[in-house]
C-alpha cells in the first residue's frame, strides 16, 4: 500500500473514532455539557487534561524548537512541565471545592462583582482566541502536508470536525473524544521515536539514549550533534541558551504562570466528583504529560543528527563537512524533501550554482567555519526549514515504515484538535454561562443557556477557523502571547482570590486590567498588530527588547508582577473584603470535604 493511501485509512479511522465518541457522549444538560456531569473517573480525566494541555505546540512544535535552540529550548520543558505542577498543587483542588463550572465564574463570586467576572471574561477570551489561531494553524500545517490539501482546506476540515464532537458533546463528548486523542498522539510521538533511538544508538528507549553512545562507537550522540553543528557554524548543542539568564528565567516564569492561569485546563478539574479526585487526576495528567515531555529532547536531537546527515552526507561518516562532496546533489534529494517542500515550509536555493545542497550557519560568528565555506566555494545556507516539520518530517527523514509516517499524521491532527475543542468549550462556557446566564440573562432556563453555549461555540469556531487562515500580525508569537495574557491577567486574580481572605473587587480588578494592558502593549510594540506594524511602536518602547532585554514572549510574568502591585496599591486605598467573603475563603481553603461553597451571605 502506497504512502498517502496508509495516510487517508489511518487519518480517516481516527475522526471516525472521534465523531462515533461525540455521537455515543453527547450532553443533555448543562451540567453534561460544562463539566461532564462531575462524573469523571480521574484516570479518564487525567487522561484527557493530558491531551487538552498537549497542544499542536507541544506535538508539533517543541521538539523542534529544542532542535533549534538546543539547551536553551529547555525552558519550554521546565516552563509548561512546571507551570502544571504549580496548577495542580496550588490552584486546582481549591478551584474544584469551589463548586462551579468556569474561572470567570469563580472571580465573580470570590470579588462579588459581576465586573470582575466580565473583566475575567474579556482576559479568557482573548487568551483562547489566540492560542486557537496556533491550533488551527498546525491542522492547516498537517493536512497540507498528508493529505495533500491546501493549509486553508486544511482548516476548513479541522473546523468541521471539531464543530461536531466539541458543539454537540461538549465537555461530556469532549473527555471521552480527548481520551481516543490522547492514545493516538502519545502512541504516534512515541513509536517514531523508539525506531530512531534504536538507529542510532541500538537503545529502544530514547530517554535513555539520548544520553548513550551512538551505535558501534563510543562517541556519545551528543558529543557527536555538538561536533557536527559547530563544525557547521551552530552554536553548541549542549550549551546553546535563549539570551540573558534573565530573559531565560523570566521566560520560563511566564510559561509556568501562564500554564496555571489558563481557563481551558483549569475547567478539567471540574469534571471529577470531589476534591480527591481532583488532585488524584492531576496526579495522573502529569504522568500521561511526561511520557511525551521525557521523549521531546531525544526527538530533537535525534532528529536534527538525522536532518545533517541526510544533506551533509559527511556526518555519519567523520569525514569534511565542508568537502564540496560532502552536500547531496539537489536531483538526489529524498522524497520527504519534495513532499515538504510543497508545504512552503522547507525550501532550497542553489545560490552558488553547484547543484548541491549546503547546510551550514551563514551568519557564524566562528572564523574557522567561515573560512572553510568560503574556501568550499559557499555563498550561504541554501535550505531554510521550519522548526514546525521536526516532529511531522521525523519518521520520514529516518526512512521508517509508511504506517508510522500515518500514525505521525493522527497524531498531529489529534494534539491540535484536542487542544482546539478544549479551548472552545472555555470559549462557550464564558460566553454562555458568565455573560449570558450571569450577568445578563439570569433567569434564562437551562434549556436556552445550553443552546446559547452551542451557539456561542459554533461562532468561536467560525473566529477562531477565520483568524488561523487570516492570522493577525502577532501571529508569529500567538501561543507566547496566550500564555503571556493568562499570565499577567488570570493567574494573580486567582491566586489572590483563593490566598488574600482580604483582597477586594477593586483591587482584583484593577489589577487584571493592568497586567493585561502592559503586556499586550509590549507585544505588540514587538509583533505588530493587524495592519500596524512594529517599526510603528518600537520607538515607543525604546527599541527591541528594551526592558531588561526580556523578550516580548517572557513578558507576561513582568504582567503578572505588574498585576500584584497594582491590585494592592489599589487594595490598600479601598475597603477590605467583606466577612462573609472572607469567610467564603476560609472555607475554601479548609482541606477537608468537597462541599461546593459560594459568596452567598
Amino acid at each position: 500500500m502506497d504512502l498517502q493511501t496508509t495516510i487517508y485509512i489511518g487519518v480517516g479511522l481516527s475522526f471516525a473514532l472521534y465523531i462515533g465518541i461525540a455521537i455515543w457522549a453527547r450532553a443533555g444538560s448543562t451540567s453534561e455539557f460544562y463539566a461532564a456531569g462531575g462524573s469523571v473517573h480521574p484516570i479518564t480525566n487525567g487522561m484527557a487534561t493530558a491531551a487538552d494541555w498537549m497542544s499542536a505546540a507541544s506535538f508539533i512544535s517543541m521538539a523542534g524548537l529544542i532542535a533549534n535552540m538546543g539547551y536553551g529550548g529547555g525552558l519550554f520543558l521546565m516552563g509548561w512541565t512546571g507551570g502544571y505542577v504549580l496548577l495542580a498543587m496550588l490552584l486546582a483542588p481549591y478551584l474544584r471545592k469551589f463548586g462551579k463550572f468556569t474561572v470567570p465564574q469563580f472571580i465573580g463570586d470570590r470579588f462579588y462583582s459581576k465586573g470582575a467576572s466580565t473583566v475575567a471574561v474579556i482576559c479568557l477570551l482573548t487568551a483562547s482566541i489566540t492560542y486557537i489561531i496556533g491550533q488551527m494553524t498546525g491542522v492547516g500545517v498537517a493536512f497540507s502536508r498528508f493529505l495533500g490539501v491546501s493549509s486553508e482546506v486544511g482548516i476548513y476540515v479541522g473546523m468541521g470536525i471539531v464543530f461536531l464532537y466539541a458543539v454537540f458533546g461538549g465537555m461530556k463528548g469532549i473527555t471521552y473524544t480527548q481520551v481516543a486523542q490522547y492514545v493516538v498522539l502519545i502512541l504516534a510521538y512515541t513509536v517514531p521515536a523508539v525506531f530512531i533511538s534504536l538507529q542510532l544508538t541500538g537503545i529502544p528507549l530514547p530517554q535513555l539514549g539520548l544520553g548513550a553512545d551512538m551505535a558501534g562507537t563510543d562517541v556519545s550522540l551528543l558529543s557527536k550533534l555538538d561536533q557536527v553543528v559547530t563544525d557547521l557554524g551552530f552554536g553548541q548543542y549542549t550549551t546553546t541558551t535563549a539570551g540573558s539568564t534573565l530573559n531565560m528565567f523570566v521566560y520560563t516564569l511566564s510559561l509556568m504562570i501562564g500554564t496555571a492561569g489558563l481557563p481551558h485546563v483549569i475547567m478539567r478539574f471540574f469534571t471529577v466528583p470531589s476534591v480527591k479526585d481532583a488532585r488524584s487526576s492531576a496526579g495522573w495528567a502529569l504522568v500521561f504529560i511526561a511520557i511525551l515531555y521525557t521523549t521531546a529532547p531525544a526527538v530533537g536531537a535525534m532528529a536534527k543528527l538525522n536532518l545533517h546527515g541526510t544533506v551533509n552526507t559527511a556526518v555519519m561518516k567523520g569525514g569534511d563537512l565542508y568537502a564540496p562532496e560532502a552536500s547531496i546533489k539537489a536531483e538526489e534529494r529524498p522524497d520527504w524533501m519534495k513532499r515538504w517542500e510543497k508545504t512552503g515550509l522547507l525550501k532550497f536555493e542553489d545560490k552558488n550554482g553547484d547543484g548541491r545542497i549546503q547546510y551550514y550557519n551563514s551568519a557564524t560568528k566562528n572564523p574557522e567555519a567561515k573560512a572553510k565555506a568560503d574556501a568550499a566555494g559557499w555563498k550561504g545556507n541554501e535550505l531554510t526549514v521550519n522548526a514546525d516539520i521536526i516532529v511531522l518530517a521525523n519518521p520520514e527523514i529516518a526512512l521508517l515504515p509508511n504506517w508510522v509516517i500515518a500514525l505521525v499524521a493522527a497524531g498531529g491532527l489529534a494534539a491540535a484538535l484536542s487542544t482546539a475543542a478544549g479551548l472552545l468549550m472555555a470559549i462557550s462556557a464564558a460566553v454562555s454561562h458568565d455573560l449570558i446566564k450571569n450577568t445578563f440573562m439570569p433567569d434564562i432556563s437551562e434549556k436556552n443557556e445550553l443552546l446559547a453555549g452551542k451557539i456561542a461555540m459554533a461562532v468561536a469556531i467560525v473566529i477562531s477557523g477565520w483568524l488561523g487562515l487570516n492570522p493577525p500580525g502577532f501571529a508569529a508569537g500567538t501561543v507566547a502571547l496566550a500564555f503571556g495574557i493568562a499570565a499577567s491577567s488570570l493567574f494573580p486574580a486567582i491566586m489572590m482570590g483563593i490566598f488574600s481572605k482580604t483582597m477586594n473587587k477593586e483591587g482584583a480588578i484593577a489589577g487584571m486590567l493592568a497586567g493585561l494592558a502592559v503586556t499586550l502593549f509590549y507585544v505588540f510594540a514587538h509583533k505588530g498588530i493587524f495592519f500596524v506594524k512594529d517599526t510603528d511602536f518600537l520607538h515607543l518602547i525604546g527599541g527591541a527588547n528594551s526592558f531588561f532585554g526580556i523578550t516580548p514572549e517572557a513578558f507576561g510574568a513582568v504582567g503578572a508582577l505588574v498585576n500584584f502591585i497594582v491590585a494592592y496599591a489599589v487594595f490598600k486605598m479601598t475597603r477590605a473584603a467583606p466577612a462573609h467573603i472572607q469567610a467564603m475563603v476560609e472555607a475554601v481553603r479548609i482541606p477537608r470535604g468537597s462541599k461546593a461553597v459560594d459568596g452567598a451571605h
